[in-house]
């Protein structure tokens, strides 16, 4: 995503500048063109040689070169940037930021920049809760600039809070984010289902299935680098979307994931059924644990809430409905039936007859069924690749891809 993206990189004055060096490494990984300006006060923290090695450029610091008299212009600079990053930004320049004050290059830079401006705060934790410093911070998100907030933990003082700046790894997936912002599937909000549900049988036992979540969350992830506004309903799981801006809200049991459902759905433009939601429950969960002893103990099982037929019995004009079927028998007649009993117009068909594919593991062999196309079939792949792959197809159905 950042391939041949212009990122210009302000460092200011923290101790936090030793963390630029990582994220100006990361950047050029991923393909981007880095520039660095420095303010004078940086250079005591990481040298500009450093910088320079990372980056493959000269670093900026100054208005002009006093021994040739080269000018550094901070309109070219704001002008051939796609994004103005400054990691670590300091009190002191946040405030100057917002008080319109230009007394080094990378203050003039910022105010001549006409690119995305994001800052990643770094101070101790008074200084960041000073309300002087708030209400900076408040006073440049009002006019668009990205805060990638701090991080709580051990600061340079010696005491624990929040003002650590972000770690670049976790810098990187916001300005990833930033750039989807102009995706194939920006303004488009997508709702997904993901993982298992639980369904309690006494307050310590519960029945489920082997569902890691980590499809979903694949989807998920995929859609916001697309642009999408995504929530994610997620049952039990360990899997972390982890990126910026997706919307996850827990839930335990089929019934829990129900309702969030139906409070969500309507402002989805896409809703994507993905978790392996449990077609029965206990019909009497046990208020206490049931002890051992009994024999010939059986347990009353009572349907749960068809999810995906609610919502296509309600879906929107326009929206766009998918859903997933595991089959271990008559894969594509059964989809097919529920493809239309259910009103979708995708489904995602995979096999536990399949090696590599289903719950748990990280590839997935899946084929995609429509109402009015012919089914795609794909060869086993790592879920982040087949979630692209479904992607592609729900932007087709959407409208948002000219294939």
């Amino acid at each position: 995503m950042l391939k041949g993206k212009r990122i210009l990189l302000g460092i200011t004055g923290s101790i936090a500048a030793y963390k630029a060096a990582v994220l100006a490494r990361g950047l050029v990984k991923e393909g981007a063109l880095v520039k660095v300006v420095m303010t004078p006060m940086a250079r005591q923290f990481i040298t500009p040689l450093t910088m320079a090695t990372l980056t493959r450029n000269p670093i900026l610091v100054d208005f002009y070169n006093p021994e040739n008299g080269d000018w550094n212009s901070h309109v070219s600079l704001g002008l051939w940037a796609d994004l103005l990053l400054i990691a670590p930004a300091t009190a002191n320049t946040l405030g100057k930021m917002a008080a319109g004050i230009a007394d080094n290059l990378l203050l003039t830079t910022y105010l001549s920049a006409k690119c995305p401006v994001a800052v990643a705060p770094a101070m101790d934790l008074d200084m960041y809760a000073h309300p002087s410093t708030q209400e900076n911070l408040s006073r440049l998100r009002q006019r668009g600039v990205r805060i990638i907030e701090p991080s709580a933990g051990e600061l340079a003082s010696g005491l624990e809070g929040k003002g650590r700046m972000e770690e670049p790894e976790k810098i990187l997936l916001h300005i990833q984010s930033i750039f989807a912002s102009a995706g194939p599937l920006s303004g488009k909000k997508i709702l997904i289902t993901a993982g298992p549900t639980r369904e309690a049988i006494d307050p310590v036992r519960y029945i489920s299935n082997y569902s890691s979540g980590k499809m979903g969350y694949c989807l998920a992830r995929e859609a916001a680098e697309r642009g999408a506004e995504v929530h994610v309903i997620s049952g039990p799981v360990s899997a972390d979307s982890g990126y910026p801006g997706i919307r996850v809200t827990h839930v335990e049991s089929a019934a829990q994931m129900f309702a969030q459902v139906r409070e969500n759905y309507e402002d989805a433009d896409i809703v994507v059924l993905c978790a392996a939601v449990a077609d029965f429950a206990v019909a009497h969960p046990a208020r206490e644990k049931i002890k051992r002893g009994k024999e010939g103990w059986t347990l009353e099982l009572a349907p749960t809430e068809d999810i995906a037929a609610w919502v296509g019995a309600h879906k929107k004009p326009g929206s766009i409905l998918a859903g997933f079927a595991l089959e271990t028998n008559d894969g594509m007649e059964n989809a097919r039936k529920k493809l239309e009993k259910k009103n979708l117009d995708m489904i995602v068909l995979n096999s536990m007859q399949d090696p590599g594919a289903g719950f748990g593991g990280d590839t997935n062999k899946v084929t995609l069924i429509f109402k009015n196309r012919e089914a795609v079939v794909f060869p086993l792949k790592p879920k982040t690749e087949v979630a692209a792959d479904i992607m592609d197809h729900i932007e087709m159905l959407a409208g948002c891809s000219e294939n």
